[in-house]
């Protein structure tokens, strides 16, 4: 249920390199606005688990010291499940935004990443994904991608890049052989399926998480072929 227009409050709002990040609490929700859209909340988090489960249940299960990318901190719910599994070895998240990192850091967002953040295995990269994914010669086991609302919803132009086969292939060069590439959306998308397939993915599938109402989450797995 959506809370009365009088109960959102803005927290803070900063203007940076890529437009405007915006933390507002909505009752007792928190949500980050990127750009005058709505990025993602902390009502539920349940998606973004799964994000992280879905890439670790691909991998093969008697493989440990594994590299996680996550890509978007977000309110901290993906980072914060890879860091309570200890098959992890490293875990790195990029975010571009120093504000995000910051409201984590020492602020109201650091209760949902429950003092991942300190954990050794972590290390923030606080970059542009599309440009680190495309730069990096970095190889990981996994690549969690939650920077938009989806392939067909992005929050910034350049965002749209990554889901372009281009893109995939950069995504395809950063993991190793049988690495996982799994992207939160959402709703589903066949035709970013069909994208994964092109771009040598293997094992594409969708996952979905219902929602209260409307098209559901979905996270996107796919496995390096």
């Amino acid at each position: 249920m959506h809370q009365a227009q009088d109960a959102v409050v803005t927290v803070e709002r900063r203007t940076g390199a890529y437009g405007e990040v915006v933390l507002r609490k909505n009752g007792e929700t928190y949500e980050i606005i990127a750009n005058g859209t709505f990025l993602m909340d902390t009502a539920d988090g349940r998606s973004e688990r799964l994000l992280v489960d879905a890439a670790l249940e691909a991998l093969p299960a008697e493989k440990d010291g594994l590299r996680v990318l996550i890509g978007g901190l977000g309110v901290g719910f993906s980072l914060a499940r890879a860091a309570s599994q200890p098959r992890w070895g490293e875990i790195a998240v990029v975010e571009r935004e120093k504000a995000v990192v910051d409201w984590h850091r020492a602020g109201h967002l650091a209760p949902y990443s429950e003092g991942a953040l300190e954990d050794p295995r972590v290390r923030v990269v606080q970059a542009d994904l599309v440009t680190y994914v495309r730069g990096s010669d970095e190889q990981w086991d996994a690549l969690c991608l939650d920077i938009d609302n989806g392939p067909d919803w992005t929050v910034t132009e350049n965002n749209g890049s990554l889901y372009t086969p281009s893109g995939l292939a950069a995504c395809r060069e950063r993991l190793g052989p049988g690495g996982v590439l799994a992207v939160w959306s959402a709703q589903p998308s066949a035709e970013f399926e069909a994208a994964l397939r092109q771009a040598g993915f293997a094992g594409v599938r969708t996952l979905e998480i219902p929602v209260a109402r409307g098209v559901p989450d979905v996270v996107h797995v796919g496995v390096k072929a």
